[in-house]
Parts: C-alpha cells; sequence; structure tokens
C-alpha cells in the first residue's frame, strides 16, 4: 500500500510526476511556506527496527562540562588513564583559603551587550559596581542558556592534545525535549568547541544517566546510607557507611552459583559487583533548577544499563528555595519594595542572595539554633528612605513572628522557619519520587540514589529518607554528591554505549496520505484526485512514546524526490504523548521539527525514479539521521531541526 507523506507543503507532488500539482488539505491542517515535494517508496507500515552497532571515533581526551542552573564545572580525563579524573582546583576569583571545583553560572555582560565574565569574576565583579552604574550592566544568574568556553583547560593541563583528538561532553536534564538540546548544541558549535563538521566530537549527555554511570563506579566506602544514620543526626558526615549494610548480602552471593565476576572486570564498584543482572534502581538528581528522574536495571553481561521509564520530573530545584525566601521578604517588607530594590539596588540583592545562600546551606532538621542572615547597608539605607521608617519597626509591624530583627543588625530566623522555606520545593520531589515508584513498569526498584548539587541539603536527604525508608527502598547518597553528574559525564563520554537501553519520550512520525477506507477513515479526511481516493493528514508513527530503543537501532524510510533536479527534500515531524494518535491534526499532536535532505546534483546516468534512503535513531540522547543515495551508494547530509518552530 503506497503512502505518500504530507509534508505540511505547498506543492506536494503524489508519486513522481513532473507536473506541479498542490495537494488540498482539510481546513486546520499544519502547513508552511516553502514548497518542497517527495514521493515515497516505504509503505505505510513500518518495517522492522533494524540495529547498527554504534562506531565512535577514538579520543585523546573527554572534556565533561556541567552547566547547572545555579553553579557550573567542567572535568577531563586522557585515554590512557581513563579513571584519573581531573577537576578544576580553584576557579578564579572564589573565596579566599577556599577550594572551589565548582563556579557560580553567573554571567556579566558590558552595558554595550559585549561579554565582561563569568562565575565569581562576573559575580565580584558586579558587587564593586557603584549602584548607578551597575543599573546599565547586564547580570544573569541562575540560567542554564549559554555555554563559555572554558580556556583554564589548557592552561592546567599544558600537555593537552589537538582539537580534533578532544571529545566534548556538555550535560542537560534528562527531561529536556529536543529544541532545548539541539539549542546546547547550537552553542557549543558557537564558541567553537567543536566544529558542524566534527559533530561527533560532542556527545549531549543526561544529568540523572552520567550520575548514574558514575555511581556504578564507587567502592562501598565512597558511599552513605541515609537509612542507616544515627538517631538525631542532621549532618552528613555523622552517617555511617553503606558497607556493614551490604555485607551479609555479600557473602551470600559470593556463595551463589551464579558468579558475577563479569561486573568486576567491566570496572564496576563493590557496590554493583554485589548486584544481580536484572535488579534495578533509581537516580534522583536533585539539582538548582529541577528534579530530573530516571530508572536504570543492570544487565549482563557487561554491566550495561537499559532505561525502564521515560525521564520524569520537573521544576523542582534548590531555586525553589530562594524564591521562597523571597515571598518570605515581600510579606515582610512588601513585595513593591522587593520588585523596587531588586531593579535599583541590583548589586546589593546579590550580596543579599549571597547571604541567604550561606545560611541555606546550614539549615538541617534537627538544628537547634536560630539563623542569622546579613542584610546589606544598601537594604537597610533603601528601605529607610523608601518607607520612612526602619526595617525593625518593619519587622514589628509584619504578621511574619518567626524572623525577628537581632541586636547585631541581621534578620534572624528561626530552624523551623528556614526548614518550612524548603517544603513546597521538598515535597515536590518526593512527590515525583512516588509517583515514579507507582509505575508498573519500575516495580522492584532496590536502591534509590540521590545526586546533584541540592542532594547535599541535609533538609532534602531527611525528607526523601522519612518518606520513603518506610516502603523498604534504601536511599543513598554519594560522598562527593555535588560532583557526581560533573565525574559521570567524563565517563560517559569514554564509554557512550553504556546505557543500551532508553525509552523514547514522545511519539514522533510524520503526516502521510494513504488509501482512503470507507468506514475507517472521517469523510473530512477524504481527498479525490487523479480518480483515486485518499485519506489526508495520516499520522506515521516511528516511534511510540515510551517504547524501549536500543542504541543504534534504526527506522529506515525511502523517498524519491517530486522532479528531476530537486537538491532539497524538506519532510515536516511531528510528535505527541499519546500512542495512539491518528491524525496529525489530533489534539496533542504537533509540528516539532523538520528533516532536511540536501542532494548532489544526479549525473547523466541516473533517470527516472530516485531513491534516497533515510535511517533515524531514536535510542540516543538526541534523535540522530543519516541518508544515502541508493543510485550512487554516496552518503547525503541529512538533518533535523527541533529549532525551526
Amino acid at each position: 500500500m503506497l503512502a505518500v507523506p504530507d509534508m505540511g507543503l505547498q506543492g506536494l507532488y503524489i508519486g513522481s510526476s513532473p507536473e506541479r500539482s498542490p495537494v488540498p488539505s482539510p481546513p486546520g491542517s499544519p502547513r508552511t511556506q516553502e514548497s518542497c515535494g517527495i514521493a515515497p517508496l516505504t509503505p505505510s507500515q513500518s518495517p522492522k527496527p533494524e540495529t547498527r552497532a554504534p562506531q565512535h571515533a577514538p579520543f585523546s581526551v573527554v572534556v565533561a562540562i556541567d552547566f547547572g542552573t545555579t553553579s557550573s564545572g567542567y572535568a577531563f580525563s586522557f585515554a590512557s588513564d581513563p579513571e584519573a579524573i581531573h577537576m578544576m582546583r580553584k576557579w578564579e576569583g572564589g573565596d579566599p583559603g577556599v577550594a572551589h571545583q565548582k563556579t557560580p553560572t553567573c554571567l556579566l555582560l558590558t552595558p554595550e551587550g559585549a561579554f565582561h565574565s563569568f562565575g565569581y569574576t562576573a559575580r565580584d565583579y558586579y558587587h564593586d559596581l557603584d549602584p548607578e552604574e551597575a543599573r546599565d550592566w547586564l547580570y544573569f544568574e541562575k540560567f542554564k542558556m549559554k555555554i563559555h568556553s572554558a580556556t583554564e583547560l589548557r592552561e592546567q593541563c599544558p600537555s593537552l592534545p589537538e582539537k580534533d583528538t578532544v571529545r566534548w561532553v556538555l550535560t542537560v536534564p534528562a527531561i529536556w525535549k529536543q529544541p532545548a538540546k539541539q539549542f546546547m548544541r547550537e552553542a557549543a558549535y558557537l564558541a567553537g568547541l567543536v566544529s558542524r563538521e566534527d559533530a561527533e566530537q560532542l556527545l549531549i549527555a543526561l544529568e540523572p544517566e552520567a550520575a548514574s554511570v558514575y555511581c556504578r563506579k564507587l567502592r562501598l566506602h565512597q558511599l552513605l546510607d541515609l537509612s542507616s544514620r544515627a538517631p538525631g543526626s542532621g549532618r552528613l558526615g555523622e552517617r555511617r557507611s553503606i558497607d556493614s549494610s551490604f555485607r551479609q548480602a555479600r557473602e551470600q552471593l559470593r556463595r551463589s552459583r551464579h558468579s558475577r565476576t563479569f561486573l568486576v572486570e567491566s570496572g564496576v564498584g563493590e557496590l554493583w559487583a554485589e548486584m544481580q543482572a536484572g535488579d534495578r534502581y533509581v537516580v534522583a538528581d536533585c539539582g538548582g533548577g529541577t528534579v530530573d528522574l530516571t530508572v536504570h536495571q543492570l544487565e549482563q553481561p557487561h554491566g550495561t544499563l537499559k532505561e525502564l521509564y521515560k525521564a520524569s520530573g520537573g521544576p523542582y530545584g534548590a531555586v525553589g528555595v530562594d524564591l521562597a525566601f523571597e515571598q518570605l521578604l515581600g510579606r515582610i517588607f512588601g513585595e513593591d519594595f522587593i520588585t523596587t530594590f531588586k531593579r535599583q539596588r541590583p548589586a546589593a540583592w546579590v550580596d543579599l542572595t549571597i547571604a541567604f545562600e550561606a545560611r541555606k546551606r546550614t539549615a538541617g532538621p534537627h538544628r537547634a539554633g536560630a539563623l542569622n542572615i546579613s542584610l546589606p547597608f544598601s537594604f537597610i539605607d533603601f528601605y529607610r528612605k523608601q518607607r520612612g521608617h526602619n526595617v525593625e519597626t518593619a519587622l514589628r509591624r509584619s504578621s511574619v513572628n518567626f524572623v525577628k530583627w537581632s541586636s547585631q543588625g541581621m534578620l534572624r530566623m528561626s530552624c523551623e522557619a528556614m526548614n518550612e522555606l524548603f517544603q513546597p520545593t521538598v515535597s515536590g520531589i518526593i512527590q515525583h519520587i512516588e509517583a515514579l515508584l507507582a509505575r508498573p513498569e519500575v516495580q522492584g526498584v532496590k536502591l534509590l540514589f540521590l545526586v546533584g548539587g541540592f542532594a547535599e541539603s541535609a533538609v532534602l536527604q531527611h525528607a526523601v529518607q522519612t518518606a520513603l525508608g518506610a516502603r523498604g527502598l534504601r536511599v543513598v547518597v554519594p560522598h562527593d554528591v555535588g560532583l557526581t553528574i560533573l565525574k559521570g559525564a567524563v565517563l560517559f563520554g569514554q564509554a557512550p554505549g553504556v546505557v543500551r537501553v532508553r525509552r523514547s519520550p514522545l511519539t514522533y512520525g510524520v503526516g502521510v496520505l494513504n488509501r482512503f477506507v470507507a468506514g475507517r477513515h472521517p469523510p473530512e479526511k477524504l481527498l479525490v484526485r487523479d480518480g483515486r481516493r485518499w485519506c489526508t493528514d495520516v499520522f506515521e508513527r516511528f516511534v511510540a512514546a515510551e517504547q524501549s530503543v536500543a542504541l543504534g537501532e534504526e527506522v529506515r524510510r525511502s523517498y524519491c524526490p517530486a522532479r528531476p533536479g530537486q537538491r532539497r527534500v524538506l519532510i515536516n515531524l511531528y510528535c505527541c504523548a499519546a500512542e495512539d494518535a491518528r491524525f496529525i491534526t489530533d489534539p496533542g499532536v504537533r509540528k516539532c521539527g523538520a528533516l532536511s535532505l540536501e542532494l548532489e546534483p544526479a549525473d547523466g546516468a541516473s533517470c527516472g525514479r530516485r531513491e534516497i534512503r533515510a535511517a533515524m535513531q531514536f535510542g540516543d540522547t538526541e534523535i540522530k539521521v543519516t541518508a544515502v543515495d541508493v543510485s550512487t551508494n554516496r552518503s547525503v547530509r541529512a538533518a533535523i531541526d527541533f529549532l525551526s518552530n
């Protein structure tokens, strides 16, 4: 049965007729302005996907950039010693006497819009600007849509190989859609990390996957089991190692007739050596902006990983606590005042957020004493001038009775009040984890790895353990929890095939014309042309939402240019969350991108129909496409643009 793709383009050709015959569609059908027709060679029924082993070029060094909402960093390792992960020792502008392996994700632009500085340097320079001058500068923080090349790498390691032997890895949340991933890739091209011609030098790593890859390398003494902490403890250092919790299981497994030596030989850590193939676990990446959840299953014989459910999560990161603090200030001093202060005294507002961040990190569920938060002098002075009375008077008049004014000239907040600021964000994280664990696909989960910068919070750790410990779920935290994703991204760059199977987050496909079948197809979809009856806007599915897709698995389609000499084929891609969408006009189905095939001129020997075979892969961290001209067996430049909308 012939299926003619609805390209969403004016001037679509049925078959390979050279005559220009526009094909009408019912009102409401998606259309674009460009004209570029094709005729299909593949039938409507999807052929069985084929799996091709992914090929990865050899690289001398892997460099990973963890571009976080609140802080960023980079790490690298050499192929000659892949287990040795090198970190940035100290970022320029960091606090004196403190080793910072990450820097704040802060960007400072000059009044003319030119780049000035990044990280601590940006924060400190902006802080020292005159308040009036600071209004003209552009200061950005807690954002995640900009990449700046890390020139410190070569200074730290002068023997860095040539550019084309470096593999770069950028981390993104697993819940990000394809346009956001493409945005990061485009930013990397603009930053000069890699060129478009060497696109394989850049990998996009999903943050919870990177954490999972790193955790599988850890030894038992590098992990902390929250369920074994001493009663009343609220600090990380007072919890016992996970080693004792697994000692009995280790002895039992050693007696098992099924050896798991293959796991140790694959380079995994001791904890994983104690797990059996088929064991399941959750990784909860709690970062500055989002919580990102993924579920993996351990596979034989090489310790590869299989995703059991599509990545999930939501906007429940540490910045939610910052927002709650800002709302608290609005209740005390007035929302209008806080808005005005942020606009007219931006540098002082940065000082205030830094002061709160320092106290936020000391919050704990069992902390007894109150916390003092410094108010910048600019805040105190500006409030007096705006309101005609001082901040102490504002606190006395406020209905917020758990925040006082201390004799040292600071806001004094009770520990209960500080913990209350965490609750909306922490509750959102727990609800997402509980909803995930209720899915039938993830039954039998044994472990929960809590990772990410926000996972350092004792408040979050205690809440997750309290809520999920009763389920029999073991909640585990790596010692260097804030660096887990960054180090894991380096390991992922060394072995991108470690995650062998992923779940497609959405259903992807194209619009096609199928033969009209009365009683099966809606009458309004009927199109009659040249005596043939067609059903328009049929959604031909490439891959379904939540479908398991192996790395290297290909979905193939063949197309034929509609006219001789055609140089470009453009095909609209559609997506939706549902698995059973029938038409591209169904609710929830939307145009998400465009597949383009750039054709070389056909030689004189190529007459008649010209077949272009496209192969798409949905099992990687990005959707990929390749194409070949069947008549010449030459590669065709193929790409999917998810930013075209």
